[in-house]
């Protein structure tokens, strides 16, 4: 399928597959989406110091890149596990340059070993940070209890509804350890219901620019 980069509202870029009509990120503000969404409601929510969290959907690793970035500002500990079936290639890597538009050079070095490091092995990019990447289908996610937090960052339901059934979100559920929260972009009814029909209790709550509102699910 034919990709291109584009620039979002909020002058950062994201990767728009043509065929789709859809974007890795909001075109409405790529970094702000993902601080609202998965920062805000996520992380910050959690109000804990020590979190693990699995990413649905790697990608460009914009959402691991800002978590790095805050954990370090706010004394977090963080174990990061993110999956994804198709890597993005180091050339759209570049053209994004998200640490550019973020201001912080001395992410860079970070940004690239996220990318660099090797598949199926943990690195340690901090004192409070370590990453794993796992290349697989995300229906192959078989944990149980071992995350705080799940980023679910897939396409949206338009494209790949599969991706926001009630079997995948099952699989978070038992990912998830006991009042462990899912945050999600999508406010999609079906999606909403579907989340509580595994056992989430699910909230609305505003969304990120260009978007009226979004899901958090805390398993209880």
């Amino acid at each position: 399928m034919k990709r291109k980069i584009i620039v979002t509202g909020d002058g950062s870029k994201t990767i728009h597959i043509e065929d789709w009509n859809e974007q890795y990120h909001s075109k409405h503000g790529a970094i702000q989406e993902a601080y609202h969404v998965f920062l805000k409601h996520g992380l910050f929510a959690l109000e804990r110091s020590q979190v693990s969290i699995l990413e649905i959907g790697f990608g460009t690793a914009l959402n691991a890149l800002i978590t790095y970035y805050e954990a370090q500002k706010n004394g977090f500990t963080i174990d990061y596990v993110g999956v994804e079936a198709f890597p993005v290639s180091h050339g759209e890597i570049t053209q994004l340059d998200y640490v550019s538009q973020l201001g912080e050079n001395q992410l860079r070095p970070i940004y690239e070993r996220m990318h660099d490091s090797p598949w199926g092995e943990t690195i340690v990019l901090s004192p409070f940070f370590s990453l794993t990447k796992q290349q697989k289908d995300f229906f192959e996610v078989e944990d149980n209890a071992s995350f705080n937090l799940v980023y679910f960052d897939a396409f949206g339901p338009r494209v790949q509804p599969k991706l926001w059934t009630a079997e995948l979100f099952g699989k978070m559920y038992r990912a998830l350890q006991t009042n462990g929260i899912l945050v999600t972009y999508s406010a999609k009814g079906s999606v909403r219901r579907n989340l509580e029909e595994v056992g989430f209790s699910v909230e609305r709550l505003p969304g990120p620019p260009g978007k009226r509102e979004m899901l958090r699910a805390v398993k209880i």
